[in-house]
């Protein structure tokens, strides 16, 4: 089989919040944003990374869901055990002090070596999404 990861989802609870995260703090671009209000889902992905985006979502909008899921959904993303994505970068640090340095990123952990093998830090977006972030080798 030939696959390559296309798209990777992200729920949002603030469309606006989101892209100002993922856009202005991440630097990533837009390639679309398609709705209105809290019902819109827009891509965004590293510039130099074409064919790889993360969608970011409204959260429960799928009708089939009930109102007891959409509520757990709720109060996974305010703990931030909904959703997750991990990134990687040549320059840890840097990234680390870019990202604490911006208002909408709240930081979960510093940049440590952990003991599998791998250093890396972790935020939460603003909708409390964990975003992990490694150390390329």
């Amino acid at each position: 089989m030939d696959l390559t990861i296309h798209a990777s989802t992200l729920p949002h609870d603030d469309a606006d919040a989101a892209l100002a995260f993922y856009r202005d703090t991440l630097g990533f671009e837009v390639r679309s944003d398609v709705g209105h209000g809290k019902t819109r889902w827009i891509t965004v992905g590293p510039v130099d990374q074409p064919d790889t985006s993360i969608l970011l979502a409204p959260a429960a909008a799928d009708p089939g869901i009930t109102e007891d899921e959409r509520r757990t959904i709720t109060e996974m993303m305010a703990k931030g055990t909904y959703g997750w994505i991990l990134l990687a970068t040549r320059d840890l640090d840097g990234t680390f002090d870019r990202l604490q340095a911006a208002d909408d990123a709240e930081v979960v952990q510093e940049p440590t070596d952990q003991p599998y093998g791998v250093r890396d830090c972790a935020f939460r977006d603003p909708a409390g999404n964990l975003v992990r972030i490694q150390q390329l080798r």
